[in-house]
């Protein structure tokens, strides 16, 4: 394996685990999307922030992209207790007003600053070996993979050390409520896993692959197991393969390595879709042949799809 194929996989690999760990939540939070809605609204922090320092420096990215994911987060849910919206209505509304603004800003301005709409929508990951960060005059590796590894290594650290807490809290808010844990250092800390995850990911391999990973191998895992921690599990695992995979698909096609590897995240799934143990649709059909009970006909807690806490 050549270096630079190392380091694309290694940087794929990365934001993959980085995206799952907090995906995972999300989706049993029943708020997959708000990882989109993240992704997109973030667009005019980072283009505000390329006008004002004509430059790509991750410490101005981070803060205007930041900033906006924040407001993102609190816009919407304030919109949903204010003006009365469900949750993705309120997403919808503030997430595309300002990835708007955020596309306007950069059809106007691209010609004075170095500024590809395309290559933030769709994410050049073959770029990342040459993005490389010199410390004291010495080759530290790509940028990306730096980054990328701080911001899984904090994910990680916040999911084990909170653990319980956020079992809890992705199941059942109230009952987080009514045990006095603190909620809304849980939420906060959660929604900055994810705006964090989203910003480190989104220069490398764009928007759109971003969306993919945070909702699509967490949602796979969750269709094959019924134990969270398993589902974290699963989902790390499903998200590398995807990357690993997708990357030589990409190589064999001659294609966006963002764009495979969605796909090898899609085919996963509809994989899960038709062969889960517990929820597949052909083995389904066989146990319906075979005369055995369906999982719907099994305990209560399983009707409902929910995981074991």
């Amino acid at each position: 394996m050549a270096l630079f194929e190392f380091w694309i996989l290694l940087t794929a690999c990365l934001a993959a685990a980085t995206c799952a760990l907090t995906g995972s939540f999300l989706v049993l939070r029943k708020q997959a999307m708000l990882g989109d809605a993240i992704s997109h609204a973030i667009l005019p922090g980072i283009a505000i922030a390329f006008l004002l320092t004509a430059s790509r420096n991750t410490f101005p990215m981070l803060i205007g992209a930041g900033a906006f994911g924040l407001l993102t987060v609190y816009a919407t849910e304030k919109l949903q207790e204010k003006g009365r919206l469900k949750s993705d209505s309120s997403m919808g509304v503030i997430f595309t007003t300002l990835f708007a603004i955020g596309v306007i800003i950069v059809t106007a301005f691209a010609s004075q600053v170095d500024l590809d709409q395309e290559c933030i929508l769709y994410g050049e990951i073959a770029y990342v070996p040459w993005d490389i960060w010199f410390f004291n005059g010495i080759n530290m590796g790509p940028r990306p993979v730096w980054i990328l590894g701080f911001v899984c290594a904090i994910n990680l650290a916040f999911v084990v050390s909170c653990y319980k807490e956020l079992k809890i809290y992705a199941f059942d808010r109230q009952l987080a409520v009514s045990l006095g844990l603190p909620v809304i250092f849980i939420h906060y800390g959660l929604m900055s896993s994810v705006l964090f995850s989203t910003i480190a990911s989104f220069e490398s391999v764009g928007a759109i692959l971003v969306v993919a990973l945070i909702v699509v191998p967490p949602a796979t895992a969750y269709m094959l197991t019924q134990k969270l921690s398993l589902m974290l599990a699963g989902s790390v695992i499903i998200g590398v393969v995807s990357a690993i995979s997708g990357y030589y698909l990409a190589v064999a096609t001659n294609s966006s390595i963002a764009g495979a590897i969605a796909v090898m995240t899609g085919i996963f799934f509809f994989l899960a879709v038709f062969l889960s143990p517990s929820e597949g649709v052909l083995i389904r059909k066989w146990r319906a042949r075979a005369g055995e009970k369906e999982p719907g006909e099994t305990p209560e807690s399983l009707k409902t799809g929910s995981l074991s806490v």
